[in-house]
């Protein structure tokens, strides 16, 4: 037997270092290990929302808006309908991945989680972990390697995924950002998403069912995007999958799945992340009480909302009548998209989620 530790989390993304530096912060012995090198790039959207900052805060890690840039809110723009509404409280900030990356990675070091890189797990065993032919001992395992997980299948999780996927494609362009808002362009076969990371650098995400669609069609999709894009340099294209995936259980035993190892939201909801963290700190109070089951109900819980703000954003994707009769509706009635916003980050009870949906049903149904 070589090294011991308290908790060994497979995956050093930002949900494996989350899970490490919120079960640290417990007092737990902690190591991370993952086949890359950091800091680690990902396709994504780079816009991190209100909600987001104030949990990776609760994780003792500050972002300064001076390392990207600062925005007030979210628009949406749709066949010449524009609407917008700011957070209801503090700001998004957007921010290049593998900075968050390195971010994340100081506080762990800062905190003293083990960390290590260009390390693959092999399997799992009753002991422990088995990494290079020998075996980590650990009382926990916790299983943050994405959505096409190791760990799930090492412990059994595993099920069919039924859900249909979709595609999303990265590049950055050398601009100066025309917004202060994260900006929705809905088109007839794809979103795309604007998000301002720098004083002359914008995040352009590209989103549909076709994995044929990337950035050459947005002139097609989007002739005003391209318009606002002009001839400006541009960085190489990056795609991943996105899809809404769920599982039935999300531990065995000493086994413990996050992040997307541990299901999905599509990206259209701009709340991975942030339910990645939050998800961390439920997990390190199951740990702390040594009962996973609690984390178990925390994770539907803590599911629950961005899942069903998924449903309706990918509703109007694929009822593009429905979509201009709700942005119709939002136009005239600012307060209602303001309303669905702070849903969106989390700031509003059960109670008000409900009544903002009611209203939103009569709104439509009054159109």
């Amino acid at each position: 037997m070589g090294q011991t530790t308290d908790v060994f989390v497979v995956g050093g993304g930002p949900a494996g270092l989350a899970a490490a530096i919120a079960a640290r912060k417990r007092g737990f012995d902690v190591i991370v290990a993952d086949g890359a090198r950091p800091p680690i790039d990902k396709p994504c959207g780079e816009g991190l929302m209100p909600d987001t900052l104030s949990v990776l805060r609760e994780l003792g890690i500050a972002i300064n808006p001076a390392e990207g840039f600062a925005f007030r809110g979210i628009r949406f723009l749709d066949e010449g309908l524009t609407i917008d509404g700011n957070f209801p409280f503090g700001q998004g900030i957007g921010l290049r991945r593998p900075l968050l990356h390195q971010r994340m990675i100081d506080q762990a070091q800062r905190v003293g989680v083990t960390l290590l890189w260009n390390t693959s797990v092999s399997g799992l065993s009753r002991e422990g972990a088995l990494v290079g032919g020998k075996t980590i001992a650990a009382r926990w395992i916790v299983g943050a390697d994405g959505i096409r997980s190791r760990v799930r299948r090492f412990c059994g999780l595993e099920v069919p995924i039924l859900t249909r996927p979709r595609y999303a494609f990265r590049r950055h362009y050398h601009v100066k950002p025309w917004t202060d808002c994260m900006e929705i362009y809905w088109g007839r076969h794809a979103q795309a998403y604007v998000t301002p990371v720098g004083h002359r650098d914008i995040c352009l995400v590209l989103i549909s069912r076709n994995p044929g669609l990337r950035s050459a069609s947005i002139a097609a999709e989007f002739p005003k995007l391209a318009e606002r894009l002009g001839s400006a340099e541009s960085g190489v294209e990056q795609g991943s999958v996105t899809l809404t995936c769920g599982f039935p259980q999300v531990y065995r035993d000493n086994v413990a799945l996050i992040g997307d190892a541990s299901g999905s939201i599509d990206a259209i909801t701009g709340e991975g992340l942030c339910l990645s963290f939050r998800q961390a700190t439920a997990l390190a109070d199951a740990l702390a009480s040594g009962d996973l089951s609690r984390y178990q109900a925390a994770h539907r819980r803590l599911a629950r909302r961005p899942t069903l703000m998924g449903r309706m954003l990918l509703l109007l994707d694929r009822q593009p009548k429905m979509r201009h009769r709700a942005m119709r509706v939002l136009a005239a009635h600012p307060d209602l998209f303001a309303r669905l916003l702070a849903v969106h980050v989390g700031a509003t009870s059960p109670r008000h989620f409900a009544a903002t949906g009611a209203l939103l049903g009569w709104r439509l149904i009054a159109a």
